[in-house]
């Protein structure tokens, strides 16, 4: 695989018999605030075995995108219909199943939402128990595959709107500029005004702002 093969996974994939694959990923694990998104794409194999539109050529990971970048990749991605699904999983579903299996469980109402069957999915990071259709995880997977990368920037972008969103209703807590994260900030906010609707009461630094009971 060449560095720059990012539809290696998915040809070897299509070969095997598998025409629909589709990447997933989630972005907003750590934040002490706002949902966790996960988003799954599913690129057309005429694009996977055959070549990709120019304007997607340049898709990587969105951790290695500008900022202007993702959110011209988001509304490229955003006009294809049908390949993508975006879920948004709420605090209160967090904090009463955990951040690992609320983010599983967005996971697989991504997947279960996008039209038609999935025959693999390319997951990033480790195995995911909850989604029942055939995968492979992929570590940094978002730098290995096109259709990861598709997703990270999905789930990024969406989350990233949301949280400005939120810096509008609660302006005193920065959400804008920290995204939620336990910034120096953040938590210096956190600790003078206490958690605001949107915080993840099951986060430790969270619960010791939170009064006693």
């Amino acid at each position: 695989m060449s560095v720059a093969d990012l539809f290696y996974f998915e040809r070897a994939l299509v070969s095997a018999g598998n025409p629909r694959i589709a990447g997933v990923d989630e972005a907003g694990r750590g934040p002490l605030a706002g949902p966790v998104v996960i988003a799954a794409v599913i690129f057309p194999v005429s694009w996977i075995c055959g070549e990709m539109p120019e304007e997607f050529r340049d898709l990587d990971d969105s951790k290695a995108l500008s900022e202007k970048k993702r959110e011209a990749f988001f509304r490229r991605l955003t006009r294809q219909a049908g390949i993508h699904r975006t879920v948004v999983v709420e605090p209160s579903e967090i904090d009463a199943l955990n951040i690992l299996e609320a983010t599983h469980q967005g996971m697989v109402r991504a997947l279960r939402q996008l039209e038609g069957q999935v025959d693999h999915v390319l997951v990033d990071g480790l195995p995911v128990k909850a989604i029942q259709t055939r995968q492979t995880a992929l570590v940094k997977g978002d730098s290995k595959s096109y259709s990861i990368a598709a997703a990270s920037i999905l789930a990024k972008v969406t989350r990233d709107q949301i949280m400005r969103e939120y810096d509008r209703e609660f302006p005193e807590y920065g959400f804008a500029r920290h995204k939620g994260y336990p910034t120096r900030a953040h938590l210096e906010s956190l600790k003078k005004l206490g958690p605001c609707r949107i915080h993840r009461r099951s986060f430790a630094p969270v619960r010791a702002q939170m009064p006693l009971p």
